[in-house]
This record gives structure tokens, C-alpha cells and sequence, in this order.
């Protein structure tokens, strides 16, 4: 179930929607394990000092259990503290592109692969699959923060990067610092498809 906010709700009442999400995650972790190692309830009661009581409250997300009460948990299972609570995490998306999705010119073409919003680690990622089939297109040199990682798949061409150039020909990448002025110098054979990789952080 996903919490959506609606405008009137505060970031206090949606934390509060979702902090129920975490006891029912750590409940239904705890007694997969139990499951899963064949134990009663009333034997992981006696490994880990804690009541049936308890224990039946916690797998039915009926409390939320303290650090000390997940650890004597995690001993008896036998499982990392981190795993009863893998599953409750903060959301994340996946995106999705069908072939065929581009935007193009006739000459031109470049194919998001997949764009999403910066993640937890303030990283963003766009791939793009770029086609190349006219000698005249233009690429003037620019310039931006982040990273970006080429790879040849079919063509060739010379990709300049500050005062070096490269001859990029099918199986060739190249991995550079995007701050420094980039582009392709000459297109040598077409048609051309290249894998175009660029990591960017927050602060672009």
C-alpha cells in the first residue's frame, strides 16, 4: 500500500500514515524467518527471552519493537538485524521505454533509455542511445557537471575532449569528466549508434 498525500495533508500526518507500514514489514520478516527455520513461536520465545505474547504482537505488527527487542530477535533467527527491516524502504521508481521510443530528426536520432529523478545518494542517471546517419549534423563542444561514459556500437567517430581526441571505433568507450568541454570532432562512418551514459549529482 502506498501512502499518497493529499494538499491538505502535513509531512507529520503522512509520516505518521506510514509509520504503521514499518511495524506490519518487521512482522511479516520476523515470522518468514521463524517459518522458514521451523521454529514455534514458543521456540523463539525461549531463544530470545522474550514472551509469546510479545512475539505474536510483533509478527502481527501489533507493536513496534525496540533496538534491543530486534536484536535479541536477529540472534535467535540467526539473521542480520538489516534483514527485518530490508523491506521497508523508501520508495523508488523504475522507468521503463519501449523500443521505438525516440526523439529524432531524420538524420538524428536519440533514445532516452530510461530517466528518473536524483535518488537517496543524490546521483542521476541518463542513458541515451544515440543514432547518427547524416555527415552533416553538427555537434558544437559543451560543457556540464557530472560524468559521461561512451560506448561504440556501430560507426565510428573522433570525440574531442578538452585538447585530446579520440578515434572511437565499435567496441571502444570513453569515460570523462563532462565539466571539461566535449563533442564529437568528426564523423568518420555511418550510420553511427553509440550508448551515451551521463551521471550528474545534485548540484546541477
Amino acid at each position: 500500500m502506498t501512502v499518497i498525500p493529499q494538499p491538505h495533508q502535513t509531512a507529520t500526518a503522512v509520516k505518521k500514515a506510514r509509520e504503521p507500514l514499518l511495524h506490519n514489514a518487521i512482522g511479516r520478516e520476523v515470522r518468514a524467518f521463524r517459518t522458514r527455520h521451523g521454529m514455534k513461536v514458543s521456540d523463539l520465545a525461549a531463544a530470545t527471552n522474550l514472551s509469546v505474547g510479545m512475539l505474536s504482537k510483533i509478527e502481527n505488527g501489533g507493536i513496534s519493537p525496540s533496538l534491543t527487542t530486534l536484536q535479541a530477535i536477529s540472534r535467535g533467527l540467526a539473521v542480520p538485524i538489516t534483514w527485518l527491516v530490508s523491506r521497508f524502504e523508501a520508495e523508488r521508481t523504475a522507468v521503463f521505454v519501449r523500443a521505438g521510443g525516440h526523439n529524432a530528426s531524420a538524420s538524428q536520432r536519440h533514445k532516452h533509455l530510461g530517466h528518473g529523478d536524483i535518488n537517496a545518494g543524490g546521483l542521476q542517471i541518463e542513458p541515451c542511445l544515440i543514432t547518427l546517419t547524416r555527415c552533416t549534423d553538427v555537434f558544437p563542444a559543451v560543457s556540464s557537471q557530472g560524468m559521461v561514459f561512451l560506448y561504440m556500437l556501430q560507426g565510428e567517430f573522433a570525440y574531442r575532449h578538452g585538447d585530446s581526441l579520440y578515434r572511437i571505433t565499435p567496441g571502444d568507450s570513453l569515460f570523462f569528466d563532462a565539466a571539461t568541454q566535449h563533442g564529437v570532432d568528426e564523423l568518420t562512418e555511418l550510420p553511427i549508434r553509440c550508448l551515451s551514459i551521463m551521471t550528474c549529482g545534485q548540484g546541477r
